[in-house]
């Protein structure tokens, strides 16, 4: 395997790093016929790395974050002879849920944006740390099963989790919360991307331009860099930073030709 060869088409020094890494963890499975996993890539890198692997046709790998619809995921590296069965056995040495329980005084107080916060001001790795799934009774931390004992010890020197309950399970004892949508209805020009990117994100038409430029829009899941990219009904759109949002329906056209569109948004 050559690795200058196989990045030779990547001008980015993060997406060479990044993908270096992965030829490494692909190389020691080969080597040793053992499993070889990464630090949690964001949706950026799980596009980048995905594009990677399948345009140069590598095999027996999953990218795997804890439940179907995870943004931040792990790349999996596994021998030919693993099937799907022992490679599930696997998981929980993986990642591993930390739980956060919080008392019934403050049930209902913290978003996603508390948890992470926490996580951040503790000085901790981001890398090291999953999706977080919120609830009104606390919060499931998915993390890297090393990683699990050291923010269990050190979540509760935050005042906010002082009182806090907070414990390690396994992966398969993830909380299905359901997501709760709200709907909203917005306008826009045309259906090119730029335009959803502006209302949504509430900015500029220029301004939503550069939130593309920077890589941080999705849409079902794949980095898109295409202003005039065409979105359609049942799109799933997210913003690094603003949100994700369903195309539900174009429900109809104003007076001066503008399209009418539902959307419901993740919060």
């Amino acid at each position: 395997m050559n690795k200058q060869d196989l990045l030779k088409d990547y001008k980015k020094q993060d997406d060479k790093l990044c993908l270096s890494q992965v030829l490494d963890k692909i190389e020691i499975t080969s080597k040793r016929e053992k499993i070889e996993y990464t630090d949690f890539l964001d949706m950026y890198q799980v596009s980048l790395v995905e594009g990677f692997l399948r345009k140069n046709q590598f095999k027996n790998y999953k990218l795997y974050g804890g439940y179907e619809d995870a943004e931040r995921k792990v790349l999996i590296t596994y021998p030919e002879k693993f099937d799907d069965k022992m490679l599930e056995k696997n998981y929980n040495k993986i990642l591993k849920i930390v739980r956060v329980t919080l008392p019934d005084e403050e049930k209902g107080k913290y978003s996603h944006r508390n948890y992470l916060g926490g996580i951040v001001k503790l000085g901790l790795r981001r890398e090291k740390v999953g999706d977080i799934i919120v609830g009104e009774d606390g919060a499931d931390i998915i993390t890297l099963a090393e990683f699990a004992e050291v923010l269990k010890k050190e979540l509760p020197s935050l005042t906010r989790f002082e009182n806090a309950k907070i414990e390690i399970s396994e992966i398969q004892n993830l909380r299905k919360l359901e997501l709760k949508v709200e709907e909203t209805t917005i306008i826009v020009p045309s259906l090119r991307l730029d335009n959803f990117v502006s209302d949504l994100a509430r900015t500029s038409r220029n301004k939503a331009g550069e939130i593309i430029a920077q890589e941080r829009v999705f849409i079902n899941g794949q980095n898109e860099t295409k202003n005039s990219k065409q979105v359609k009904i049942g799109d799933i759109i997210t913003i690094r930073g603003k949100g994700r949002f369903v195309i539900k329906e174009f429900t109809g056209t104003t007076r001066s030709g503008r399209t009418v569109v539902l959307v419901e948004k993740y919060v």
